[in-house]
């Protein structure tokens, strides 16, 4: 009998031996029959805790609240995850200073919020030609957020898009 999380619980258990960790953490090495029926003596379960050893290790517990205690450490650790977005802005090769002003401010605020930061340009047509100006706009941008920031990949030419990234300072 699998459970949902492929935990080996009492019939389950192939093996024929087990190296079983009683209440007082002493360990016996016996056959699986008889450690399941010390388990059953004691109305609990038989649970492996590591299946790769050799013999496998199992414990004699009960098995919802190890169940349980399990996904409540699950739940805890993906809770304390810190999720990091990837914000996007987009400048152009003729942008205008206050133009630049504003998106440094968005992009301090996503910053300052721990996100990543994709900065791109999109040259068309003859702006081709002048990749230089939007190499030194890019430059203008990490200036303007060097001290917040520092900058993950260097702005590079693909296609017609010139692109970087942007990560915050480590505190």
């Amino acid at each position: 009998m699998f459970t949902k999380n492929d935990d080996l619980v009492n019939e389950a258990i192939k093996s024929k031996e087990v190296l079983l960790i009683d209440d007082s953490g002493d360990k016996q090495r016996m056959l699986t029959k008889d450690a399941l029926n010390k388990a059953y003596d004691m109305q609990l379960d038989l649970v492996i805790v590591a299946a790769k050893a050799e013999p496998p290790v199992a414990k004699i517990i009960d098995y919802g609240k190890f169940r349980f205690d399990k996904q409540k450490k699950e739940k805890e650790a993906k809770k304390n995850q810190k999720v990091q977005d990837t914000k996007e802005i987009r400048l152009s090769p003729v942008i205008d200073k206050n133009d630049i002003n504003t998106k440094l401010k968005n992009a301090r605020k996503f910053i300052e919020k721990g996100d990543k930061l994709k900065v791109s340009m999109r040259f068309r047509g003859r702006q081709m030609t002048h990749t230089d100006l939007g190499k030194e706009i890019m430059n203008e941008f990490i200036k303007g957020i060097e001290d917040i920031a520092q900058v993950e990949k260097a702005p590079k030419l693909e296609g017609n898009h010139m692109i970087m990234f942007i990560a915050p300072l480590k505190k």
